[in-house]
């Protein structure tokens, strides 16, 4: 089976310390279940980035407060920093098969609204006292989360792949492709071919459903910090919803800081490729993919 996995960008830090870039212990937890879908399946491996472009965000402030990187170049440093700690962690656990990180570029489209309204939050969790001063100093949006506050920019959607070709040349060579991290780097295409950076974050399920259609996969898998969609989350009588259509994930009404865009995002692969989805833990790889843990998104 083609299976792309995508991996939260909280999953690979300690919960509540969104400031470290990506704790080792936590990588390599996400580095055993990926290897062990990989001895049965070819992958297709993506992650998230908000925690550590944010710790990246705040380093360059720090060294040249009148001048911040742009956050395209932070996006292609948080894929080459997460890509080689996983690409590392893989190897060591599946000597046998070829791993390969790489830069992925994603077209976004200039008029998309998500650069009027930001979103996606980065980095770490401040009071709002906190986050009101970094706003007006730094220039900052914050918005507040179910933990504090925090820096949010905007999330503008997928449009293209830009190495849509060589992803899927890896894959037929039976190479495990670790690709368009964070969504990918944001970038603009002129109607001359011409590309540049974009100021945002691209919206990392979205392209993980982008990704699955690019390359003809089977499944989506949306590995992260929680069991799967839970109805009543966050009260005494939350339950896991294990099975969802299409018409259901889109109707359910989930938070659109974490559950509501990976909803739309297994919905949208389901719709247009024939497979399935799935969400659920990080360290539940194998059971979420056969349907015994998580939650599946299918057609009927």
């Amino acid at each position: 089976m083609r299976v792309v996995v995508a991996l939260g960008g909280n999953a690979l830090v300690t919960p509540g310390k969104e400031i470290e870039y990506a704790g080792p212990a936590h990588v390599g937890r996400a580095a055993e279940s990926v290897a062990a879908l990989a001895r049965s399946h070819e992958l297709v491996v993506t992650h998230g980035n908000g925690p550590q472009v944010g710790l990246l965000a705040l380093q360059s402030e720090a060294y040249d407060p009148g001048h911040p990187t742009p956050l395209d170049v932070l996006g292609a440093e948080s894929e080459g920093m997460i890509g080689y700690l996983l690409e590392r962690e893989l190897r060591s656990r599946i000597p046998d098969r070829d791993v390969a990180t790489l830069l992925t570029q994603v077209e976004v489209r200039p008029d998309d609204e998500a650069f009027l309204r930001p979103t996606k939050p980065i980095g770490p969790t401040y009071t709002e006292e906190a986050a009101q001063r970094l706003s007006r100093k730094r220039g900052w949006q914050v918005a507040p989360n179910s933990h504090g506050w925090r820096r949010v920019v905007p999330s503008p959607r997928p449009v293209t792949i830009l190495e849509s070709d060589t992803i899927r040349l890896l894959m037929d060579h039976g190479i495990v492709v670790v690709c368009a991290g964070g969504g990918g780097i944001p970038v603009l295409v002129d109607e001359w071919g011409g590309i540049r950076g974009a100021e945002g974050v691209v919206d990392k399920d979205a392209t993980a459903a982008l990704l699955g259609r690019v390359v003809g996969a089977d499944a989506l898998l949306l590995l992260t910090d929680v069991a799967g969609v839970m109805e009543g989350w966050g009260t005494a009588d939350a339950r896991l919803v294990d099975r969802m259509t299409v018409e259901e994930a889109l109707a359910f009404p989930a938070p659109e800081g974490s559950m509501g865009p990976k909803l739309r995002a297994c919905a949208e692969f389901v719709s247009s490729s024939g497979g399935f989805a799935a969400i659920g833990a990080l360290e539940d790889g194998v059971e979420v993919l056969e349907g015994r843990r998580g939650t599946r998104i299918a057609a009927d």
